[in-house]
């Protein structure tokens, strides 16, 4: 079978392309096996270093019928609290795609069983604040600029060859080892830029392919940030305008701009608290996160309702209970330790500004527009401000030019791929748009129990039958059952 890598040589992977890979049964899952595949770190010198790649399979279940493999991509960067490997077992739970195709799952390089990008952690020596003042910014600045060095000590030379292009490259590897002609392929999130980018550098190798909770194509990694924060406000203006729809319930206002106000007093009463994670910081995010979820509105205008109350009458102990299990970034990280640094690398890829005014400037407008959620992490300095190399190719500009019309999915409300991102892939690829209306879902394609969207790609994927337009779903959790005031 001919094969090539992307700009890489043949004759140059020879070794890569020609190994055994020996797999393995595991002990739990019938037909799951495991296997550990060798890649070269740096594809324009594959002798330099090798990186190993944990992989898993089940083989489908009727060969007579087999159309290939399915791999699927989870997101991150660096796949936390994401499946990797474990994607072939969770695309086995469907009974017609474990029919025809062989499911595989992987660890991307530096994640997981895969080897690791590690990176130290340094913890930061400002206090957690959603609305830090004008004071703090150099501080806030100066905590980044140590994450950077942190991530540069512990990931070394192997940092800047943890990136998109690598991983897609990895994924046809993948493929030419195992002697398949095609990549079907399902990203999520971040494994949607993957699966762009593989098909842009590998057009004649992907068939059909689904694209679940997009980056858009144009936005570098800084945009993206900051547009999760528009996202979320998005989401508590949705949110707002039910609550104001049943005042005679929550008693928070009658409209949207009138519930907005009401949280914003809340705000300003816990802003006034002393403590070493401000309460202001706690509620912001309960505001921001809640509102994202549909089925919780009733519980966030409840909320919102009882802290007031307990703010205006000065009962600390009160609100602290309600905002107990808000949580805050990465609580249990200590100073010193070693973590993955997949997702600082692979952001890099991307331009950042070098000039801290600019963040600052930003930090101010999402200070007073977009607190919820901790929007002002968005648009805070990063550690690409204080970037310790230059990526050495540029970040691929997704196209699709000899493969497959595929699916975009995409929920109106998702809070970290912003709805754009799902329109912007769509067009630049003219694949289908399927949009999960009125819902704050983010990874939906069998994993958001979301019954029509399954159907429509699953069908597409073992059948090939695209929808004949975009296509408009219903969301999974509906608002709650609360009436509206009548008028």
């Amino acid at each position: 079978m001919s094969v090539r890598t992307d700009d890489a040589p043949a004759a140059a992977l020879s070794d890569f392309l020609e190994q055994n890979v020996r797999w393995t049964a595991d002990g739990d899952l019938p037909r799951l096996e495991h296997a550990t595949f060798r890649v070269p770190a740096d594809y324009a010198n594959p002798g330099w270093r090798t990186l190993d790649l944990a992989v898993t399979r089940i083989k489908a279940a009727d060969p007579a019928r087999r159309r290939g493999i399915l791999l699927a991509v989870n997101g991150g960067p660096g796949g936390v609290d994401g499946l990797g490997r474990g994607f072939a077992a969770k695309l086995s739970e469907c009974a017609a795609l474990a029919q025809v195709y062989d499911l595989i799952g992987f660890d991307p390089r530096g994640s997981g069983a895969s080897t690791r990008l590690l990176a130290y952690v340094a913890m930061p020596k400002v206090p957690f604040d959603s609305r830090p003042p004008d004071e703090l910014f150099p501080a806030i600045a100066e905590d980044m600029r140590a994450r950077e060095e942190a991530c540069r000590r512990g990931g070394g030379d192997l940092r800047p060859h943890i990136n998109t292009r690598n991983t897609a490259r990895d994924i046809d590897l993948i493929r030419a080892v195992l002697g398949e002609e095609k990549v079907n392929f399902i990203g999520y999130a971040f494994g949607t830029v993957v699966g762009a980018a593989y098909g842009t550098l590998f057009p004649q190798r992907l068939d059909r392919s689904v694209l679940d909770s997009c980056v858009h194509p144009d936005w570098t990694w800084r945009q993206l940030f900051l547009k999760q924060a528009e996202a979320i406000r998005n989401n508590v203006e949705a949110w707002a305008q039910w609550t104001g729809e049943r005042d005679r319930v929550f008693a928070l206002g009658r409209t949207a701009e009138q519930v907005l106000q009401a949280v914003e007093s809340v705000a300003a009463a816990l802003g006034a608290q002393q403590e070493t994670v401000p309460q202001r910081t706690l509620f912001d995010g309960a505001v921001g996160n809640q509102a994202a979820d549909r089925a919780r509105w009733a519980d966030l205008a409840g909320l919102v309702r009882d802290v007031r109350a307990a703010a205006q009458a000065g009962d600390a102990a009160t609100f602290k209970r309600l905002l107990a299990g808000t949580s805050t970034w990465r609580p249990g990280d200590q100073e010193g330790d070693l973590r993955e640094g997949v997702l600082e690398a692979t952001t890099l890829e991307t331009y950042w500004p070098q000039d801290l005014e600019e963040y600052y400037a930003d930090m101010r407008v999402f200070r007073e527009r977009y607190p919820y959620g901790y929007g002002v992490l968005r648009a805070q300095p990063w550690i690409g401000a204080f970037r310790s190399y230059e990526p050495s190719e540029p970040p691929v500009r997704a196209v699709r030019d000899g493969y497959p019309a595929g699916l975009v999915v995409q929920a109106e409300g998702d809070p970290l791929d912003n709805y754009e991102g799902g329109v912007g892939m769509a067009e630049r690829l003219n694949h289908r748009l399927i949009t999960v209306a009125d819902s704050g879902d983010h990874e939906v394609y069998l994993l958001g129990n979301n019954k029509a969207v399954d159907e429509i790609c699953t069908r597409y994927l073992v059948e090939g039958v695209l929808p004949d337009g975009d296509v408009v779903v219903a969301p999974t959790t509906p608002r709650p059952d609360v009436p509206a005031d009548a008028h």
